[in-house]
């Protein structure tokens, strides 16, 4: 038999294993296992002989055909992809891994209320944090810096006072006071009433740095001018003692006014600056000493000033706005100066010859002898006291004090700052408020 008819013979059995089904194919395995056997056994005898040699290449090629053909009919490969499958190993496949989701922390950040009691250990970029609100914000709508303290059980501002607090007070009145509430900004309430800040501002002598408390009385109006109408103290008048319990709401200012005492006598007495915090049931210590003598409590409450808004003279207010005018004329002051001289009276003493101030201050200008503007007798004498004020060449204190007079370009100077450079106040910009005022009386005094 020859080589081509043996290859014919072989292949026969694994030409009908393809066409079978997957039970035929393994039947037809065996059967090709038997053949290979066979054909091996035919070949052997025949291994030297030379003419058979053509042979062994075709027998060597019969395994690979035979997984071919099996590969078909097992469905692993199609009859293209048999060859290749029978020569390339199987490579293992990587594990599948499987996506990994990644969890995020995220702090939940809750609703900011108008109003938070502090807890131990809270901070006020703590607290801002919590509630999604910048720490600058917060100390600005509770009147901190950054240096500030703040104490279990104190309440802080979070958020912004509703405007309907200050839409009571219509926009388009041209000069409108407002009461400040708690939590309320300038800004706030500039915006509620359809007003710039700047304007509001200008209007009540205040600056961006300013303050603003509760009960406060601030003049709406879209006329920059002049300065924060004085508030009406809240709390019932402080007695003449040697301490006072700090109750909610209360300012410093507002008990130093009730006691009849400066602020800064109340700071000093108690180790205090004008950036400390007081709080509810601090004790304060009042640097009350006797009652007045020349003038009573009773006799002669706080006088009261709102800008724009001319205050009416009391007959002891009166009499000394005369003589300041008198005085004031006599030395050659204009009309400007003696603006300025009742505003700053006005401020100090609201007009009246006090026995009693800061420290050692006295009279209708709060003057201190202490600081050579002459004895305690001598600056109770209004008509001094006047004239001190003014100086120039009427100067009762030549060198020593300094009038407004003796200020060079005081006339170019807005009636605040003229009254401070005389005066040197903690309160520099309080002056303004009583302008009005002040330009009104000259006038009923001619």
């Amino acid at each position: 038999m020859s080589t081509k008819n043996k290859m014919k013979t072989m292949d026969a059995p694994g030409a009908a294993a393809g066409r079978n089904a997957t039970a035929a194919g393994a039947a037809a395995l065996s059967g090709a296992r038997a053949d290979v056997g066979a054909a091996a056994a035919a070949a052997k005898p025949r291994a030297k002989k030379p003419s058979n040699l053509r042979s062994r290449p075709a027998l060597l090629t019969v395994p690979i055909v035979l997984v071919g053909t099996l590969a078909i009919s097992l469905n692993l490969a199609a009859p293209a992809q048999a060859h290749a499958l029978a020569k390339k190993p199987l490579k293992s496949k990587l594990a599948e891994t499987a996506p990994v989701l990644s969890t995020v922390a995220i702090t939940a950040v809750q609703v900011a209320p108008a109003q938070y009691a502090v807890v131990d250990g809270d901070t006020v970029s703590g607290i801002a944090a919590r509630f999604g609100l910048s720490t600058a914000a917060v100390l600005a709508l509770n009147g901190l810096d950054s240096r500030a303290l703040i104490f279990a059980g104190q309440v802080l501002t979070l958020t912004q006072a509703p405007p309907a607090t200050a839409a009571a007070v219509p926009a388009a009145s041209a000069s409108t006071n407002y009461v400040v509430q708690s939590g309320d900004t300038i800004s706030g309430i500039a915006a509620a009433n359809g007003l710039k800040t700047a304007d509001v501002l200008g209007a009540n002598g205040l600056s961006g740095s300013s303050v603003i408390f509760p009960g406060q009385v601030v003049l709406l109006t879209a006329t920059t001018a002049m300065e924060s109408a004085a508030y009406v103290t809240p709390v019932a008048a402080v007695p003449a003692a040697t301490s006072h319990t700090i109750a909610y709401g209360e300012t410093i200012t507002a008990v130093a006014n009730a006691a009849g005492v400066s602020v800064q006598s109340v700071l000093d007495a108690n180790g205090l600056g004008w950036s400390s915090i007081i709080y509810p049931g601090q004790v304060l210590t009042l640097p009350v000493t006797a009652p007045p003598t020349s003038v009573s409590a009773a006799a002669a409450p706080i006088t009261v000033a709102t800008a724009g808004i001319v205050t009416p003279m009391s007959a002891e207010m009166r009499l000394n706005a005369q003589t300041i005018v008198t005085v004031g004329r006599g030395a050659g002051v204009g009309d400007a100066g003696l603006v300025v001289a009742l505003a700053a009276a006005a401020q100090e003493s609201g007009l009246r010859n006090v026995d009693y101030g800061d420290r050692d201050s006295l009279g209708l200008f709060q003057q201190r002898p202490g600081a050579g503007w002459g004895t305690p007798e001598q600056v109770m004498d209004p008509v001094r006291a006047s004239l001190a004020f003014f100086g120039g060449t009427s100067n009762p204190n030549p060198d020593v004090t300094r009038g407004l007079l003796d200020i060079a370009g005081w006339e170019s100077m807005t009636v605040t700052q003229a009254a401070q450079a005389v005066q040197i106040s903690a309160y520099p910009d309080y002056y303004a408020k009583w302008e009005t005022s002040a330009r009104a009386w000259l006038s009923q005094i001619g």
